[in-house]
């Protein structure tokens, strides 16, 4: 019982002071209750005087709880995935799915067509990878040590990470070619990319490579073009100069994950779609279990920046758009070698001018 104590008390510290795994008995209704309020206190949740929103948050609290306890039950090595209490943590599954995470049509799993037909929102084409060195792999690599790496942004409930992910793979590729690190505009690919891709209500990393390159588009500075999170008119600028896609490649590396160590280490950062449904509640270490890699079961877009095979649980090294607060400041680790997550299933990496 003793035990029990000292959990709860340190599930209650860690929320006043930092995100911790937890790990309570869900008996205590009071004990709940106490960490309810501590997590209303630490994330300045706004529904404390709203009976009826609190008691169906304080519902939704209690089942993560009792899912936190079970992801974390499920693990066997050092370095697993760690899942505890968040933002998203007063969130249904269901809400939060809706919210944060948009499904990925299963007819974007292409079929390696070399096609150069413009894609529709139901239709678009595979390119062949890039000439890589055929040298022997570096054991690390994590692009944010060489300085191209931009802060991680937040989206918050526009559902444009197909957007976020691929300029920020602009922005460390431009840093990679010339130095030179921009934070360059989402907003005005939220705004203005077509080929079937749909603003805040969801997207495609490879068609919208395909018609930035197709299309010769100027993406411009973030401050020239801020971000807003809710679509609207389109406001490019042909006179305005920017970063231009000039080439892309657009591949399934299902069962070839060595080729994706090949493109971080040899080329850059990349963008890759994914499957984040159980991310809602990880707060640390390496995901290597019940996240499935179905590409009919992708339903959001991260950038990766590098991965790390000398690991106890070698991996790779995860930048996603739900703010620092989220995760390990913004990142996530991902278990290299079984598609996890279904992060070999649509990869993406890109050529700037």
């Amino acid at each position: 019982m003793a035990c029990w104590e000292f959990l709860k008390k340190l599930a209650l510290f860690g929320l006043l002071c930092l995100v911790i795994p937890v790990n309570i008995d869900k008996s205590t209704t009071k004990e709940d209750r106490l960490l309810f309020e501590a997590y209303i206190k630490k994330y300045n949740k706004h529904y404390k005087n709203d009976t009826e929103e609190y008691h169906t948050r304080l519902r939704h609290f209690k089942n993560a709880l009792e899912n936190i306890d079970k992801l974390n039950s499920q693990h066997g090595k050092p370095d697993h995935a760690m899942y505890g209490l968040n933002e998203f943590s007063d969130l249904s599954p269901e809400e939060f799915s809706k919210r944060h995470l948009r499904k990925v049509s299963a007819d974007r799993i292409r079929k390696h067509s070399h096609s150069k037909k413009k894609p529709s929102a139901d239709d678009s084409t595979t390119k062949p990878l890039l000439k890589l060195p055929a040298g022997i792999l570096p054991d690390k690599v994590d692009w944010r040590t060489k300085g191209v790496v931009t802060p991680v942004r937040n989206q918050k409930l526009c559902g444009a990470c197909w957007a976020f992910c691929t300029i920020e793979t602009m922005e460390s590729m431009l840093a990679i070619k010339n130095g030179t690190l921009l934070n360059l505009s989402v907003q005005e690919v939220i705004d203005c990319a077509g080929y079937g891709n749909q603003g805040c209500n969801g997207g495609d990393i490879c068609s919208l490579a395909q018609w930035l390159k197709d299309n010769k588009i100027k993406v411009t500075k973030e401050k020239i073009y801020p971000l807003t999170l809710q679509d609207g008119t389109c406001k490019i600028q042909k006179a305005v100069t920017g970063v231009q896609v000039s080439d892309y490649t657009c591949s399934s590396l299902v069962r070839n994950e060595d080729e994706m160590r090949r493109l971080l280490a040899f080329h850059g950062p990349l963008a890759v779609a994914v499957n984040a449904l159980t991310w809602q509640f990880y707060v640390g270490g390496v995901v290597q279990f019940h996240c499935s890699g179905d590409p009919f079961e992708l339903n959001h877009a991260v950038q990766i920046v590098g991965y790390d095979m000398t690991a106890p649980i070698p991996h790779y090294i995860v930048r996603n758009s739900w703010g620092a607060g989220w995760g390990d400041k913004g990142y996530l680790k991902i278990a290299v070698g079984d598609n996890v997550c279904g992060i070999a299933n649509d990869v993406i990496s890109l050529d700037v001018t």
